[in-house]
């Protein structure tokens, strides 16, 4: 027998929805299904027959086994299973004794659920199904089946079953999240398996290389945002820039991947990513409500906001806020579940998610920007159209913050902010103690052509301007984001000889007392460190 396999048992009047109810715990939750019809057949070999017949062999084996036959049957059925357990539907029991033997037979991992009905509603039911059985013509009435022995009992099992539904009462969906919390499949408890990853500056903080970075330690990638934020990864044979899916999605090539309800789908850069990062259904999901940007909307954002506030312009913010203005949308509103071409990749981001907590997997969610662009935090009105703390991303993902175990705030040693290309400085909002990329260039020794190029925007390709630490803003984002952890990037920006470092130790007495600071502003430890661009230049010193 597969160890582990846990079973639940079935059993209800003619017509109750045992069968929906087992079909929809294989759809929802992936657990194997067998009929005591199929095993009765299988015991028979060539001495099947019409429904009257098999009722009387079966009949007939219960009384010789005392209905230990079914435990038996369903022993030997998941001895034949490969892989890891999944859960067994047994659709369904007629009589207490079966119970009885499958009980005596696998103990606990057998739990017990009875559904039924008024009798008019499942006659009503009977009788439908029996005018559409054009196969079955000697199907007898409702009340003649009913007159059956062993039927007439099956409702006493409601008294020994460990959950009892009525199938008039609650819907099908209804029925199937009652009987999968029985018998555990969202899982047992809350724990926490959730990180969360976001920026504490203007963006541009280099999340894409840590989220790729931790990306092979988690099951599941959830990415919040749309693609007005690049995320850029190098690899051992260049880089890659992400707008849409999760940073570690070629890092972690075994990890599901999962576009959230909050997003904003430019379906041009999606479909590119999805095949540069071969992705297939069963790996990618979207979550129906994402929402999908169109053409106007970026023609919107190119006109106005560009010049404005040195948006991006790629329509996030317009389609947000068609979004929120719901039916009075013009364009009106597409979201994922409308498309068709993104059929085969949709599912609810809180399927995925309660799959991962019921297994126990780790999941890792990648915000966007930074803090110092939140909508509701930020420089109003030289902000992003979305809060970008914690908070913010996990609302969009769908995540409650009691799962969540980790928050890392990335922070880099001299914040960046774009530069308008028509209006020049400034436009893009503010700065304290803006710096130029010579004096950045001067104080690192490293070479101002590679800062130069090097430092352009992921998405828009603008140049970026630059200044000193903020201390303000750091506290304003540890407050915001409460982290637990915080990661500090570009080190090699104090000192070109950071870029050597592979120990703590090694690292320039000003970084040292720059990670202090840190520390003591953040309230959180600088567990991870980047010093470079490479894929290698990454530092850990996390405890967990």
């Amino acid at each position: 027998m597969s160890a582990g396999a846990r079973v639940l048992v079935i059993s209800g009047p003619m017509g109750a929805g045992k069968t929906t109810l087992a079909q929809g715990l294989v759809d929802r939750h992936g657990a194997l299904r067998v009929s005591t019809r199929e095993l009765l057949l299988a015991r028979l070999g060539e001495r099947g027959g019409d429904r009257r017949s098999l009722q009387e062999a079966g009949a007939a084996l219960d009384r010789e086994t005392d209905g230990r036959w079914v435990a038996d049957s369903v022993k030997e059925f998941l001895g034949r299973q490969q892989g890891p357990p999944r859960p067994l539907i047994v659709d369904s029991v007629r009589i207490a004794s079966q119970i009885e033997a499958l009980r005596r037979a696998l103990g606990a991992q057998v739990m017990h659920v009875h559904v039924s009905a008024p009798a008019q509603e499942l006659e009503a039911r009977y009788e439908r199904r029996r005018s559409h059985a054009v196969s079955d013509p000697e199907r007898a009435s409702f009340g003649e089946a009913r007159a059956d022995t062993t039927e007439r009992g099956v409702e006493g099992l409601a008294e020994i079953a460990d959950l009892v539904l009525d199938t008039q009462r609650h819907s099908a969906e209804a029925v199937t999240v009652q009987a999968a919390c029985l018998f555990g499949l969202f899982g047992r408890d809350v724990e926490r398996l959730v990180d969360v990853l976001v920026g504490g500056q203007y963006g541009s903080e280099g999340k894409g290389q840590i989220a790729a970075f931790l990306a092979p330690e988690y099951d599941v990638l959830v990415r919040v945002g749309g693609p007005n934020a690049g995320h850029r990864v190098y690899e051992e044979l260049g880089h890659y820039t992400f707008h849409q899916l999760p940073s570690g999605t070629r890092a972690a090539s075994r990890a599901r991947v999962v576009l959230g309800p909050g997003s904003t789908l430019s379906l041009r850069v999606l479909h590119q990513e999805i095949a540069d990062c071969r992705l297939e259904p069963g790996r990618l999901f979207i979550d129906p409500h994402a929402l999908v940007i169109e053409p106007s909307d970026v023609t919107f954002e190119e006109e106005s906001l560009r010049k404005q506030i040195a948006s991006t312009a790629r329509g996030v913010g317009a389609a947000t806020a068609r979004k929120v203005l719901r039916t009075a949308a013009e364009p009106p509103v597409r979201l994922a579940k409308d498309l068709k071409e993104l059929g085969p990749f949709l599912r609810p981001t809180r399927e995925v998610l309660e799959d991962a907590y019921a297994r126990g997997g780790r999941v890792l969610v990648e915000g966007t920007q930074g803090a110092g662009l939140s909508l509701h935090h930020g420089d109003y009105p030289y902000v992003t159209s979305r809060d970008t703390t914690a908070s913010g991303c996990l609302a969009e993902a769908g995540i409650a913050p009691g799962r969540v175990r980790k928050t890392l705030l990335v922070c880099r040693t001299y914040p960046i902010r774009v530069q308008n290309p028509d209006e020049g400085n400034g436009t893009s909002g503010p700065m304290a103690g803006e710096l130029s990329w010579e004096e950045i260039a001067r104080r690192s020794g490293l070479p101002l052509d590679e800062l130069r190029t090097q430092e352009r925007t992921s998405t828009t390709n603008r140049q970026r301007r630059v200044s000193e630490f903020d201390w303000v803003l750091l506290r304003k984002a540890a407050s915001l984001n409460a982290p637990t952890d915080v990661v500090l990037t570009f080190l090699d920006y104090l000192s070109a000889s950071n870029r050597s470092a592979r120990r703590f130790a090694q690292l320039t007495p000003e970084a040292h007392r720059f990670i202090e600071g840190i520390e003591r502003v953040a309230q959180a430890p600088v567990s991870l460190l980047s010093m470079g661009w490479g894929f290698r230049h990454i530092l850990d010193r996390r405890l967990w």
